[in-house]
């Protein structure tokens, strides 16, 4: 996984902003800030797509965006419930990362990348110029992060819901799972986030980090 000039000290500077950004919390925000996330999240698509919406619409009580200013980041936290194959069930905190209007391909800060676990890319029905610029973002995303899964998601069906009779071939051609979604009237978010949560916690369950096993976040198999 390629991390570019971003390091251990680049996090701790994006930890910090975060406690700037939101100082005006109190002890217990700066102390869940503090928290390592179980999962990272990451959002990826042309600006004005909607993924800023998809995100409040999931979260909706939860809502309470983080904003990194130096980064152009925000960052968002969810405690998920989780259940395993076995059947066990575990709560594991979820960070979104959000980008803050400032999406351009190939001037993404190496940050954004790091440590992710899962992406949802996304792309507005209604722009075509959103959907041809898939392969950019692919491309970035894997100079990254090679393996990690990805769903891509067609969002704002609501213009014209005959927009799910097409094809979106990028999907089938990348072997990326798909979702026809609505932020605005919340048609697949949930299914869109729990899809990507689902498969993040997969893959790292079979990709476990040095941290994690030290952790025992995810015991030996």
């Amino acid at each position: 996984m390629k991390t570019g000039d971003f390091d251990a000290r680049d996090e701790a500077r994006v930890s910090r902003e975060a406690e700037r950004e939101d100082g005006k919390g109190g002890d217990d925000e700066k102390e869940e800030l503090d928290e390592q996330a179980d999962l990272k999240i990451i959002l990826l698509g042309d600006s004005a797509v909607g993924k800023s919406k998809l995100v409040e619409r999931y979260m909706m009580g939860d809502y309470c965006p983080r904003r990194m200013s130096t980064y152009a980041l925000t960052t968002h936290h969810k405690e998920v419930v989780v259940t395993g194959d076995d059947g066990e069930t575990q709560t594991l905190r979820v960070e979104f990362w959000d980008t803050a209007g400032q999406e351009h391909f190939n001037t993404m800060h190496p940050a954004y990348y790091h440590r992710a676990h899962g992406c949802l890319m996304v792309f507005d029905v209604t722009r075509k110029m959103t959907y041809q610029h898939l392969a950019e973002w692919f491309g970035e995303l894997r100079s990254y992060c090679e393996d990690i899964p990805v769903i891509l998601v067609a969002n704002k069906i609501d213009v014209d819901y005959k927009v799910t009779r097409k094809k979106f071939r990028f999907a089938q051609d990348n072997d990326l799972s798909f979702f026809f979604a609505s932020a605005a009237d919340g048609t697949n978010v949930v299914k869109v986030f729990e899809e990507c949560i689902k498969q993040a916690v997969e893959h790292k369950t079979m990709n476990p980090s040095f941290l994690d096993e030290a952790l025992g976040l995810f015991p030996d198999r």
